[in-house]
């Protein structure tokens, strides 16, 4: 069985399903409701959020 992946900010459907055996390790979720950028984590169908700051945003370090 399948299920949609609901946004953490809104609430609203993302556009990715996840099954009960499906794995994710910091997964940008993009909910296209609200156009916020999530971090993820899902395990059992259990899906949390990283709160750890945003890589994908990250400006690069220069020396």
């Amino acid at each position: 069985m399948t299920e949609w992946i609901r946004c953490p900010v809104c609430g609203s459907k993302t556009r990715d399903r996840i099954r009960e055996d499906t794995v994710l390790k910091n997964y940008p979720l993009y909910c296209p409701k609200c156009k916020q950028k999530t971090l993820i984590e899902a395990k059992k169908s259990q899906i949390t959020v990283i709160t750890e700051p945003d890589a994908l945003d990250a400006e690069p370090m220069n020396k």
